[in-house]
């Protein structure tokens, strides 16, 4: 969006802040300025001067002495210049001036300085300029010659300002403005902020009746056959039309925000747009079948030529304007050749509408054609500026004599949004800003954008052209905008995150990762999207639900077509990369999701289960990635002993050395050795072991509370115990009595020795304990030590263990 300055103060007559000041305050307040651009930085010294005589050079065909009275005094100037004559007033650059082009019209950086000197021999004090030169174009100025020096019209006055006077003594604005803030496409909206920022009055324009006392209904009706698209239809007809140029400062603030004026009917039509953010059209009435307005939908393969003179092709998703016996343009875009307004044009109607922004935009890059007045549509446009911007155009037309406005509007209008009540609560937007505000310094900042306190219910009302404000936080963003950001103090944020500390769960994979780095391990990553092969791999059964996984609708290819419902493959291809690499004694982990859907096709999202992954190669057998695993659960809090038990359903694991883990009574995962046939598959040409936790299942024992243990002040008292019993006997069941049976005085027992050889018998293993024993009020005497032990060791005997002596 851009605005010139001038045009902005034109509302705020007191704005009495420089330029630098006015951009740093929008900015601040939210109005974000992208960049500026000083209309008059490189121009200086330049005034209208009015040729009076005229002669040729001595020594130059080409190039003429002129005599040029600038106001106080008569200069000689010499000119290459064919397009003067002797009475003309034309811009000139005094001696020591600047203007923003050099020869041809060719921009310098920094202007280009003038000095007096001599041409040919003939001295000359000053430069006539061309509009280029002074940093503009033909374009944008239709009446400047395209080659040569530009001629103010009669009535100027000589020793004017010439920048002045050609209105480039501005600075256009541009903004960075959010979609969600369709007010602000407007110079009014930005010129509603700008007062607010600055703490001055803004006047908005007042708008007059128009229309004498005819009934707009004996010229035009208007039918809207889709009022879900198209909510409100307004039309106004103007008769006896008067197509002439526009007023030069209507031309100048259309030229200097980069519009090119034409006449005046197409520039008040632009002005407006700009001035209130609404697009509007012009109908040549007499065009239009039966003089009846019809919007309604295209039907699937019609085309339309649009005033560009594109055939555009259509569907039924765009929405026309039509007459009774064809299209005339398309609705929020651009108009059609058949009804395009012609300088003989007499009488025309006037469209100003709302439609629904989101078809708009879609209509738009169907038939590849997107206008200003599509880009402002597209974000939204609130339906009651759309009467405000008619009748903004009808006053113009009125006062600019190009036409007789007939009375009275057409309005085709379905159910209008009204303005929201949104409750008021100064408490909590405080404690959301961190800000110390009473009620009434509030409200000082939000009446200034028309945000308005209802005494009667609590709540500020909303205006419809703020459609971005919702809530009570939206509120509270208003506040902190006009308080000002660089106000609010700096506080910490209330909740956990003031401590510093990471979510739960991220705190429980980042003590994992320690403990598994500091046993050896490496992080793995690995895609969550697999190929269908990994099942067959894996030796999983043609009917596992593991092979139910879940497709993706646009895969890379083939070997990227499914989400895992395992992690296993990731972590194996990379122990096979490393082994092929010939890397020993390799050591990985990941922490990564599978997906596991309730139904396929999907109809709702998966179930995403994070799990923990470990596997390795070389030195190290189950009890390492047991030892592992109990050594996370101890980091982790998990204070019950997990449980490893024998398994043999996994087929992708040896099935003979595979096992559930499991706290309590809950299954947390399972561990064991790769089948061969899958490491070989991999390409592992040795033992390797995996094993893989499910962290939904873990979190819920999982816990960082942690008591105070004071240092024992009695001693221990340690233990021995080795026996002879069954080789199918778990080690897991040994420890499980010693539990159950050593009583309150058991601080710990660790396994420390298993044996089976020749000095023990066929079918046994000999297993050793140290038990160690404490008593936290007193010193244990030996009989507390006998009566324990014989307790443990009857368990014991009940498993068919024998006390080696």
């Amino acid at each position: 969006m851009k605005t010139s300055l001038s045009w902005i103060k034109s509302y705020i007559p007191d704005l009495d802040v420089s330029l630098q000041e006015y951009v740093d305050g929008m900015t601040l307040s939210g109005t974000n300025v992208e960049g500026v651009q000083v209309l008059d930085e490189c121009l200086d010294k330049i005034v209208i001067g009015q040729i009076e005589k005229i002669e040729k050079h001595p020594d130059a065909d080409k190039l003429l002495v002129c005599q040029v009275n600038v106001g106080d005094e008569v200069v000689q100037i010499v000119t290459g210049a064919t397009n003067v004559s002797e009475g003309d007033k034309v811009p000139i650059v005094l001696d020591g001036g600047r203007v923003v082009g050099g020869r041809d019209g060719v921009p310098v950086e920094g202007g280009m300085k003038i000095k007096a000197g001599k041409l040919r021999g003939v001295e000359s004090f000053g430069m006539m300029c061309s509009i280029e030169e002074l940093g503009s174009t033909t374009e944008m100025y239709p009446e400047a010659p395209e080659d040569g020096i530009y001629i103010f019209p009669k009535e100027a006055i000589v020793g004017a300002d010439a920048i002045e006077v050609l209105g480039f003594r501005d600075a256009i604005i541009e903004y960075e403005v959010t979609s969600n803030r369709a007010d602000c496409f407007s110079v009014n909206g930005i010129a509603r902020e700008a007062a607010a920022t600055f703490e001055k009055k803004y006047h908005p324009i007042v708008i007059k009746e128009t229309g004498n006392k005819e009934d707009v209904r004996d010229y035009v009706n208007v039918t809207v056959e889709d009022e879900e698209l198209c909510p409100r239809f307004l039309a106004r007809v103007i008769k006896n039309v008067k197509i002439a140029p526009s007023p030069k400062w209507l031309q100048i603030r259309l030229a200097n925000v980069g519009i090119r004026p034409i006449n005046n009917m197409v520039d008040i039509t632009n002005y407006v747009m700009e001035e209130f953010g609404q697009p509007m059209h012009a109908y040549d009435l007499e065009k239009i079948a039966d003089q009846h307005i019809i919007v309604k939908r295209a039907a699937k393969g019609d085309t339309f030529k649009t005033l560009d003179g594109v055939e555009r092709t259509l569907d039924e998703d765009t929405l026309m304007i039509c007459d009774s016996e064809k299209a005339i343009g398309i609705a929020g875009i651009m108009g059609g050749e058949n009804t395009m307004i012609t300088d003989d044009v007499s009488t025309m109607a006037l469209e100003v509408a709302n439609f629904d922004g989101v078809n708009i935009r879609k209509s738009s890059k169907k038939v590849g054609l997107r206008t200003d007045a599509s880009g402002k549509f597209e974000k939204g446009l609130d339906p009651h500026n759309a009467v405000l911007a008619l009748n903004r155009a009808c006053q113009l037309i009125e006062e600019l004599e190009a036409g007789e406005i007939v009375g009275g509007t057409i309005d085709v209008s379905a159910t209008l949004k009204e303005p929201l009540g949104i409750p008021f609560e100064p408490e909590k937007i405080n404690s959301l800003l961190g800000t110390d505000l009473t009620k009434e310094e509030m409200l000082n900042l939000l009446t200034p954008i028309e945000l308005i306190y209802d005494d009667s219910d609590g709540t500020i009302v909303v205006p419809t052209f703020r459609q971005d404000i919702e809530r009570w936080a939206d509120l509270a963003e208003e506040v902190a905008r006009f308080y000002g950001y660089d106000k609010i103090p700096i506080t910490l944020p209330q909740g956990e995150a003031t401590t510093g500390r990471l979510p739960f769960k991220l705190r429980v994979e980042q003590i994992i990762r320690t403990v598994a780095e500091h046993a050896g391990f490496s992080e793995s990553l690995s895609y969550s999207f697999e190929s269908p092969k990994i099942y067959d791999k894996l030796l999983i059964e043609k009917d596992s639900p593991l092979r139910d996984a879940i497709e993706i609708s646009n895969p890379l290819g083939e070997d990227f077509s499914i989400m895992r419902t395992t992690p296993l493959n990731g972590l194996l291809v990379s122990l096979g990369t490393n082994y092929k690499r010939r890397n020993k004694n390799v050591a990985l982990y990941e922490i990564g999701n599978i997906y596991i859907a309730d139904e396929l096709p999907i109809t709702e999202l998966p179930d995403e289960r994070t799990q923990l992954t470990l596997g390795f190669y070389g030195e190290g057998d189950f009890f390492t990635m047991k030892g592992v695993i109990e050594q996370i659960f101890g980091k982790l809090g998990i204070t019950e002993k997990a449980k490893f038990e024998n398994q043999q359903k996994r087929p992708y694991l040896h099935p003979g050395r595979q096992g559930e883990v499991s706290v309590g009574n809950v299954t947390v995962g399972y561990l064991g050795e790769v089948h061969p046939t899958v490491a070989t598959t991999y390409g592992i040409g040795e033992k390797a072991l995996v094993a893989v936790i499910d962290m939904p299942s873990l979190l819920p024992l999982v816990t960082f509370d942690r008591k105070y243990q004071e240092i024992p002040r009695y001693p221990a008292v340690n233990r021995d115990i080795s026996m002879t019993i069954k080789k199918e006997v778990l080690v897991s069941e040994i420890e499980e009595i010693i539990e159950k049976r050593a009583g309150e005085y058991l601080e710990s027992f660790e396994l420390f020795d298993i044996y089976e050889g020749s000095q023990i018998p066929e079918g046994l293993k000999s297993v050793a304990y140290s038990i160690v024993f404490r008593a936290k009020d007193r010193t244990l005497e030996e009989s507390d030590i006998t009566r324990t032990m014989e307790n443990i060791l009857e368990g014991l005997e009940e498993l068919g263990a024998q006390l080696r002596k």
